[in-house]
C-alpha cells in the first residue's frame, strides 16, 4: 500500500510539474517554420493564426517561410532546430508521409519530428490556364493526348502531392505532361495565370483571385461535395476520380526533444483556435476544412496517412530516388 501511495504521489507531482511548466511557457518569441512560400493559402492562414495566438500565448510567433523541394527544406530546418519549445513547424503530407517513402537520403528524419496537432485539410482543385481551349477534364484529356509533350504542370518539387498526381494522370492518359517546381501555391497560381505552366492541382484558396480575374479555370475539386467557393465546379467523384487516394493536410510539429509541457500548451492553444467558430469561418473562406487533433490523434492519423501514401506512390508508379537539393 505504501508503495502505491508513493507511486500515486510521484505521478501527481509529475502532472503538477508539467502543468506548471505549461502555464509558464512561453517566455520569449517562438519561431514558426512554414514549409511553403509566402503568399500561399497556408501562409495566409498561419499568419492569421499567429496574430490570434500571440494574445493567447503572450508571446509573438515569428514566421519563417522555407518552401520548396516538397517540404524537404522545411523539414530539415525543423529537424535541425533545438528542441527547446521555441521552434515549431507547419508541416504537411509530403513532410511526414510521402518524402520518407520517396527519397533515400532525406536531410531529416520524419520520425524525429514530434506531432503536436493536425490543423486542417485542403480542398484541392485541378486548374488550367484560360489560354487553353479547355472547359472540362474531358477537354484537358483530349488536348493532352493530342499533344503529349506540349503541356507543363506546376508542382512543389519531385515527389510532392501535385507531382504524384501529375504522374498518376500521365499514367492514366498515356501523356507526358512535364512537372515544373514552384515554392508554393501562390507562385504556382501566378505561373498558371501567366500560362508559364498550363495545368496543376493545388489548394483552391491559392487560385480564387486568378479565377475571378478570368486567367485560370477550375475543372474539378477534391471535396466530397461541391465547394461553396466554386459551386459550379464538379467534384473529383463527378469526373470519375472519386477513388483517388489521400487528401492534402497541414499540421503542427516540433523538433525532437521539445518538452512535453510545451507540446501540451501548443497543442491545446492551436486546437482551441482551429475550433473557434470565427476562425473556422475564416478557414472556410480560404477553402480549407478545420480538423484539429490532439498529439495522440495526430499520431494515429499519420499511421493511416502513410498507408495512403504507399498506395498513391504505387499507382503513380514512382520509385525511390536520391534527394538532390
Amino acid at each position: 500500500m505504501r508503495t502505491l501511495v508513493r507511486v500515486a504521489l510521484s505521478l501527481a507531482a509529475c502532472v503538477w510539474a508539467v502543468s506548471a511548466q505549461a502555464q509558464s511557457y512561453p517566455t520569449k518569441p517562438i519561431r514558426m517554420v512554414v514549409s511553403i512560400a509566402a503568399g500561399s493559402v497556408t501562409d495566409v492562414i498561419m499568419r492569421a493564426a499567429a496574430a490570434e495566438l500571440q494574445t493567447r500565448l503572450g508571446q509573438p510567433l515569428v514566421i519563417e517561410n522555407i518552401g520548396g523541394a516538397a517540404g524537404i527544406l522545411g523539414g530539415r530546418a525543423c529537424g535541425q532546430a533545438p528542441g527547446d519549445g521555441y521552434t515549431i513547424c507547419i508541416i504537411y503530407h509530403s513532410t511526414m508521409s510521402f518524402n520518407p517513402l520517396l527519397f533515400s537520403n532525406l536531410p531529416y528524419n520524419a520520425d524525429d519530428l514530434v506531432p503536436v496537432a493536425r490543423l486542417f485539410f485542403l480542398v484541392e482543385g485541378l486548374f488550367v490556364s484560360s489560354a487553353l481551349n479547355v472547359n472540362s477534364v474531358a477537354d484537358l484529356k483530349t488536348l493532352a493526348q493530342s499533344k503529349p509533350t506540349g503541356l507543363n504542370y506546376a508542382t512543389l518539387g519531385e515527389g510532392s502531392y501535385p507531382d504524384l498526381f501529375m504522374k498518376w494522370m500521365n499514367n492514366q492518359w498515356g501523356t507526358k505532361i512535364v512537372g515544373i517546381p514552384y515554392r508554393g501555391g501562390g507562385p504556382a497560381a501566378q505561373a498558371v495565370a501567366a500560362n508559364d505552366v498550363q495545368v496543376t492541382r493545388f489548394g483552391v484558396g491559392n487560385f480564387v483571385g486568378v479565377i475571378q480575374a478570368g486567367k485560370v479555370k477550375a475543372l474539378a475539386v477534391s471535396s466530397a461535395k461541391r465547394s461553396p467557393v466554386l459551386p459550379d465546379v464538379p467534384t473529383f467523384a463527378e469526373v470519375g476520380w472519386g477513388d483517388y487516394p489521400g487528401q492534402g493536410w497541414w499540421g503542427l510539429a516540433a523538433p525532437k526533444g521539445t518538452p512535453p509541457a510545451a507540446v501540451a500548451r501548443l497543442s491545446a492553444e492551436f486546437q482551441k483556435l482551429f475550433s473557434d467558430p470565427k476562425f473556422v469561418q475564416f478557414l472556410d473562406k480560404q477553402a480549407v476544412v478545420a480538423a484539429p487533433t490532439t498529439p495522440e490523434g495526430f499520431v494515429a492519423f499519420l499511421q493511416e496517412d502513410r498507408k495512403s501514401a504507399e498506395t498513391l506512390i504505387r499507382i503513380a508508379n514512382t520509385k525511390k530516388t536520391e534527394f538532390k537539393e
